[in-house]
């Protein structure tokens, strides 16, 4: 029999000894334990090495790096906390991506944490299909950053559009990436991968730039009209580093909801794994490299603002701190113009990634059944991409663009996504303590550290709870503080009423029980029916 490379991957699973009468123990999951078995997508196992670590930098280094630390600042007050802030939530997505890492070694199959719950609560039946369905529909959009794209595009040609011009150019780019992803899959990967490149590259050029500024002391051309056209940089030190620092426990929470949002894509890969070369290996390496990178540069990055811009500028400069750096540092032609479209190429390569594995989450939800006309948008016809679940993803994406107002769509995004995933974070963390106790014959290539994974549960705790307490410096103009906290726990909520009306109300009146069907589409998709089976009387 031909040896297949992948074999030497598949024993996930240890091998239990028989019991007195020669015969194997019934895995305690059933059919579940099917999951630890690696799975090709239809598509075949197209991402190598370099591919892979785009998808995580690149999803990673996104709107995050150039907009995110001005707001943060404006939240919480002082330079010295702001850097802090940072700090710490590298600190929590490093114990966060050992979960996932162990996780996804583990269950090394596209779908992330869709995999993860259903594997480990099979209980109540269907509800971790059912919740993980409910966001990847109403949260799974792609938003923040083609409002970034929008602004810094304006920003370049020094215009002040109408507010539906903006959302216009947000929807617009959105629908351009769609059409590549979904008709072009190949030349879809290879534009993300060049961007992906580049904005790694922006981000160090930003930071030799600053660091020319701190050394030299060149003079700057100045955006602010009441002062001469060109004059030195007033490098000020670190004195005042703790100067208006808000220590209220809701607005530092809120603030790393932000933060974690910047390194968010460390966990991308484990969406789309089916398609990865050798999974396993490549996502301890890719995962473990965009961790190091992302924090290295975000530090760096925040620290070259701190040096350049003024502390009031940046508080006042909402998402356009980057902007705000390049025009300080080069001048209105190639400072106002010509960098921000570059942090405008930046976003839209986040935007490429996020949709691309943002499609295949939503397509595994549909292989399981849970989504309206699942049999359609599992399958990968007529492009051989999966089209289903990026229409999927760019419905909520243009709703989420085109109805909030623009100055408050970003931050108001970033704090809705951040706070259900803590709330999933939780959950996968005690599932992993739970695994880890009940199930030893899984076979782990990576371990998480378990007091990480102890301080990753109780740090999502405190976030839960740390939205309701109010700021000790409220903006009267702007949103209840806690608004983001009861719309993703309203999300929640909703995800279980739609759990209790079809697995359970429904077929009680009905007189029939939901069972779960294989079948296979034409282009070879493997997908879950859920079919009614009248109850025997």
């Amino acid at each position: 029999m031909a040896h297949d490379p992948q074999d030497e991957q598949r024993p996930l699973l240890a091998v239990s000894s028989p019991d007195e009468n020669g015969q194997a123990p019934r895995p305690e999951h059933g059919r579940l334990e099917d999951d630890v078995i690696p799975e090709e997508s239809t598509l075949g196992r197209t991402l190598d090495w370099k591919s892979a670590y785009v998808i995580a930098i690149s999803r990673v280094i996104g709107s995050g790096i150039f907009a995110v630390p001005g707001v943060v600042l404006k939240s919480v007050g002082s330079v010295g906390l702001s850097l802090s802030i940072w700090v710490v939530g590298a600190i929590i997505v490093a114990a966060g991506l050992a979960v996932s890492l162990e996780y996804g070694c583990m269950l090394p199959r596209s779908g992330g944490e869709k995999v993860y719950l259903e594997f480990t609560y099979t209980r109540p039946r269907f509800l971790a299909s059912t919740l993980v369905a409910t966001q990847a529909v109403l949260l799974g959009f792609t938003a923040s950053n083609c409002v970034i794209f929008s602004q810094y595009v304006f920003f370049a040609f020094d215009k002040e559009p109408a507010d539906l011009w903006r959302k216009g150019l947000a929807i617009g780019l959105l629908t351009a990436i769609t059409v590549i992803h979904g008709v072009w899959y190949r030349a879809g990967i290879r534009i993300q991968n060049f961007l992906g490149w580049i904005k790694v590259g922006l981000v160090i050029f930003m930071v030799l730039s600053a660091l020319y500024v701190v050394v030299f002391q060149p003079a700057h051309s100045s955006s602010s009209p009441d002062e001469a056209p060109m004059t030195p940089f007033r490098y000020e030190g670190w004195e005042g580093l703790w100067e208006d620092s808000d220590w209220s426990f809701g607005t530092i929470a809120t603030s790393l909801f932000k933060v974690f949002y910047s390194y968010a894509g460390l966990t991308n890969l484990n969406n789309v794994l089916n398609e990865v070369k050798d999974p396993v290996r490549t996502l301890r390496s890719v995962s473990l490299s965009a961790l190091v990178t992302a924090c290295f540069l975000y530090l760096l990055a925040n620290v070259a603002y701190f040096a350049v811009v003024p502390v009031e500028e940046i508080k006042q400069s909402g998402q356009l701190i980057a902007a705000l750096f390049f025009e300080r540092v080069f001048g209105q032609n190639l400072g106002r113009r010509f960098l921000p479209l570059a942090v405008a190429i930046s976003a839209a390569g986040n935007v490429m990634v996020v949709t691309f594995a943002l499609a295949r989450l939503n397509q595994e939800v549909a292989r399981a059944g849970f989504l309206p006309f699942s049999r359609y948008l599992s399958s990968s016809k007529p492009f051989g991409a999966p089209l289903g679940g990026l229409i999927v993803h760019y419905i909520p994406s243009v709703l989420v663009i085109a109805l909030p107002p623009t100055s408050e769509v970003y931050s108001f995004i970033l704090e809705v996504e951040g706070y259900p995933g803590q709330i999933y974070g939780l959950a996968i963390t005690i599932g992993l303590i739970w695994l880890r106790y009940k199930r030893p014959d899984l076979k782990r290539p990576f371990k998480a550290w378990m007091p990480a994974v102890y301080f990753r549960a109780l740090f999502c705790v405190a976030l839960l709870a740390a939205p309701f307490f109010p700021p000790s410096k409220p903006n009267p103009g702007q949103l209840w503080y806690a608004t983001y906290a009861v719309v993703g726990v309203g999300i929640i909520l909703f995800g279980i009423i739609y759990w209790l009306t079809w697995t359970i109300i429904l077929p009680r009146l009905g007189g029939y029980r939901l069972e779960e069907k294989e079948d296979i589409l034409d282009d070879g998709t493997t997908i879950t029916v859920l079919t009614r089976v009248p109850k025997v009387r």
